[in-house]
């Protein structure tokens, strides 16, 4: 396979909660969804990122494959949103196949139908970021549609696809009653789906949006208590998810 040039953020090489064991993560530039709690801004530009070739990018992943058969370990494709640059994650997926290394994409499943089976084919684990359930709450978190999302995850699931879900609780946006069982009954209704993270809201990124220029419309959004995020995730057991 021929070498790519992609736009890329960041690396992270010693990642422990985005897929199994020690990750290389590798964060994407470029992104469709302008979620109002996104903690990385500066990668919904793709060219934000640094042009980098796949081919390097992989000669440094492959310094790491002793620590990932060590311990369970592999890489991780995050952004941004991968699926924006399908060609560059389709190389990084299979030289990384071809070293025996798990593989893992981070994705609001937005762009799903960009993947093809060939390059699903590719991939161990999705990462599923399905960021709230009610259509109109979902425009408003992320200022696109649901639906490609849900064919995503469906089709994910007609393939056998091993996924991790992932919601982010905030409070006065994705926090609705009807919001939290709608994503629960979803997700809980695929049977594909190994582990829901439910995540707390956080302001870890607010001063990138400032520097940035943009304006960061959670400032007054406290996160929610540990009372609350765990009558959520209550909510996501009662659907037979194995929550974290």
């Amino acid at each position: 396979m021929e070498d790519v040039m992609g736009y890329v953020h960041s690396v992270e090489t010693g990642g422990t909660v985005d897929g199994p064991g020690l990750r290389y993560i590798i964060f994407m530039s470029g992104c469709p969804l302008r979620c109002q709690y996104c903690h990385n801004p500066d990668t919904m530009k793709m060219k934000r990122g640094k042009m980098t070739s796949a081919y390097e990018l992989l000669k440094d992943i492959a310094t790491y494959r002793s620590y990932f058969e060590q311990g369970g370990g592999g890489i991780t494709v995050s952004g941004g949103e991968p699926l924006a640059q399908i060609e560059f994650l389709r190389v990084l997926l299979w030289g990384a196949k071809q070293m025996g290394i798990h593989t893992t994409i981070d994705t609001s499943g937005y762009l799903g139908k960009k993947a093809d089976d060939e390059l699903l084919d590719l991939v161990d684990l999705v990462l599923l970021d399905v960021k709230s359930w009610v259509p109109e709450t979902y425009k408003e978190v992320t200022g696109v549609d649901i639906a490609p999302t849900l064919d995503f995850a469906k089709r994910l699931q007609a393939k056998g696809k091993e996924v991790w879900g992932r919601f982010v609780l905030v409070p006065g946006l994705t926090d609705a009653p009807e919001n939290i069982k709608g994503v629960a009954k979803f997700v809980g209704s695929l049977d594909n789906v190994s582990r829901m993270d439910v995540l707390p809201f956080h302001k870890m990124g607010e001063h990138k949006w400032q520097q940035l220029g943009m304006s960061y419309r959670l400032d007054n959004t406290a996160p929610p208590s540990p009372e609350v995020l765990q009558a959520a995730k209550d909510t996501f057991i009662a659907e037979g998810l194995n929550v974290h």
